[in-house]
């Protein structure tokens, strides 16, 4: 895809607190100022509008072929973009001149599919994924989008390790293999169950009908008394200066 930016004159110059200036001012206009650098020219910097640029992004391959001011395409990859902390919208955009004749570094999506088709999953466990991104090398034109990987056949307890992806052709994985976990499935937690269970219990007399009145408070005395240490003859004794 094919990208046409204007590069406002404003931005090009040495002079840090002018770019600055320019740059706020861009912003305000609806567009984005970037820098493009690398492959053995000088940085350069540009201004696209916002619009083009999400929509760029949103559907773009890994390779942009840039043109500033109408001059030639120039393969370039998204280095960096930086976000508004709170609106969320791009503010500023790095570039990368590639050669498309040579492998370069990339970190492309994960992509893991058939998780609610597996084993695991159907048995109650929890699909987990431990890694959504990896590192992979390979021509700037054989970068993917995403990786796609089948977990349909992931079992209880079991973990996935990055050795079970395959790569497209042409792309070499640079992550551990054996050692980057993409995926375990567990068993759910459970709730703690409170084992204590409450009982209502009631005073009664000798013939085994609740106490009543001053009997029962003369019995509640006497427990409360054993419960501090005393004796039943001081909870009676007590029981009858009360009453």
């Amino acid at each position: 895809m094919t990208t046409s930016l204007a590069w406002p004159a404003a931005m090009a110059g040495s002079d840090h607190t002018a770019l600055e200036v320019s740059a706020r001012r861009m912003r305000r206009e609806g567009l984005v100022p970037g820098v493009v650098y690398g492959g053995g020219d000088e940085p350069l910097t540009f201004a696209v509008d916002a619009l083009t640029l999400r929509a760029t992004l949103a559907h773009a391959g890994a390779v942009l072929d840039l043109k500033v001011d109408g001059g030639s395409a120039t393969p370039v990859i998204v280095k960096d973009v930086q976000n508004h902390p709170v609106r969320g919208e791009a503010i500023h955009l790095d570039l990368l001149r590639v050669d498309m004749n040579q492998p370069i570094h990339a970190v492309v999506v994960l992509d893991l599919q058939g998780g609610e088709d597996a084993p695991g999953v159907s048995e109650g466990g929890v699909l987990s994924q431990e890694t959504r991104e990896i590192n992979i090398e390979a021509l700037p034109d054989d970068i993917p989008d995403s990786i796609v990987h089948d977990v349909s056949g992931l079992e209880m307890n079991e973990t996935l390790t990055l050795a079970a992806v395959t790569p497209p052709q042409g792309v070499t994985l640079l992550d551990d293999l054996e050692e980057t976990v993409i995926a375990t499935i567990t068993p759910p937690t459970l709730e703690p169950v409170d084992d204590e269970i409450e009982t209502e219990t009631e005073l009664v007399g000798e013939d085994g009908e609740p106490l009543e009145g001053e009997a029962l408070e003369t019995a509640q005395a006497e427990a409360e008394a054993q419960a501090d240490g005393a004796t039943g003859d001081e909870a009676e004794s007590s029981s009858d200066d009360d009453s």
